[in-house]
């Protein structure tokens, strides 16, 4: 993980409001596609919306590199920095 991708990271738990439900699910799954890949895990079933939906989100990103989902990280975070800072 690069120094611009931490530094985001930290940037996105200090928005002083919080991102939409989308904009969430977003930074959820490019995290997670940059820290470790494309999603191999099982969906998750029965009444876990929230799970399933981070699941979900994660597993669109497949084949996506981690140099690009980092990108995509920082830019998001930027965004939201000027939307909710």
């Amino acid at each position: 993980m690069n120094t611009d991708f931490q530094n985001a990271v930290k940037a996105s738990k200090e928005l002083t409001k919080r991102p939409s439900n989308e904009e969430l699910l977003k930074l959820y799954a490019l995290y997670k596609q940059a820290s470790e890949g494309d999603n191999t895990g099982e969906r998750p079933g029965g009444f876990d919306f929230k799970a399933i939906a981070k699941h979900d989100a994660w597993a669109e990103l497949k084949g996506m590199s981690s140099e690009e989902a980092e990108k995509s990280y920082i830019e998001l975070v930027k965004e939201l920095q000027t939307k909710y800072a």
